[in-house]
């Protein structure tokens, strides 16, 4: 892959940091005033982190600008290879440091599991594994999401990977409005992938959190082919995996886990650190009638 990360904050024993490497371009997300100021004072440490083949760093501070801090400003999108998929990503204005790194074991899993299935990818935003899943030999992907900029980026991505984008679906929508239209008529989807924005950004918000993974989980298994399979993915440090796995026991007891994955090893943490586990990415299997 030429996307990872190379400092992962309190995992590599620097609270407030993470640093990040895209092809030839470096990110650096700082937490607080102190860590910037760190980062700021430890610029040739960071300078030696990457190596002298990058470009440039882009500095995004969690408030305030994306600024270009060593070199020139990267370009308004960057392609990455990532175990052989060509990602466009948005270093500026994307989310986290420009692409969720942390999901990339996740999607590869996907394209394994993808060959001859009907795929629903919710909250697609760039669409990682929506283009996984057609790499994978998906028959048709369709990808839903609020957003219609990151369906563009999805568009671009396939096409990048020798993909005709016009045999899938991109579909511009709430997701919670999209599934139940869809399941009034009858749609159903071999294997089914929900990764939403945290639903838990703090821990007050847990409990309300539980429920609404609970009410999205029930929601996916209705647009669920017998058979299929369910990928339910919760980027919350304030859920744990045990509380995640209780918004997917449902009425009938129809699913069961398959696997359960996290974030892949650029993403350490420390037994001090739990909350740095904090991806949870649990492949399910529903039942055939009997």
């Amino acid at each position: 892959t030429t996307a990872l990360r190379l400092c992962n904050g309190e995992g590599d024993g620097l609270p407030g940091l993470v640093l990040d490497r895209y092809e030839r371009w470096g990110v650096l997300r700082t937490d607080g005033a102190g860590a910037l100021a760190f980062a700021r004072r430890h610029e040739g440490a960071v300078r030696a982190a990457l190596g002298d083949s990058v470009d440039g760093v882009m500095l995004r501070p969690r408030e305030g600008a994306p600024e270009a801090w060593i070199g020139p400003s990267a370009p308004a999108t960057v392609t990455v290879r990532e175990h052989g998929m060509a990602m466009q990503v948005d270093l500026l204005q994307g989310q986290k440091t420009g692409a969720f790194l942390d999901q990339r074991d996740n999607r590869r899993r996907v394209r394994e599991l993808s060959p001859g299935r009907r795929v629903l990818n919710l909250f697609s935003y760039a669409g990682g594994f929506s283009i996984a899943a057609a790499l994978g030999g998906a028959s048709q992907v369709t990808s839903v999401d609020i957003a219609a900029g990151g369906h563009a980026a999805a568009q671009r991505s396939m096409r990048d990977n020798g993909l005709d984008p016009t045999i899938h679906r991109f579909v511009t929508a709430d997701v919670f409005t999209f599934l139940t239209a869809a399941r009034a008529r009858g749609d159903r989807w071999d294997l089914v992938i929900s990764d939403p924005p945290s639903f838990a950004p703090n821990e007050r918000t847990r409990e309300r959190a539980i429920m609404a993974y609970r009410k999205l989980h029930e929601a996916c298994r209705a647009v669920l082919a017998p058979g299929g399979l369910f990928a339910a993915a919760s980027c919350s440090s304030h859920v744990g995996l045990d509380d995640f796995l209780t918004t997917l026991q449902l009425d009938p007891p129809d699913l069961h886990v398959a696997e359960i994955h996290g974030q892949p090893a650029d993403h350490p943490v420390t037994p001090s650190w739990p909350e740095g586990r904090y991806l949870k990415f649990v492949l399910l299997q529903r039942d055939e009638p009997r």
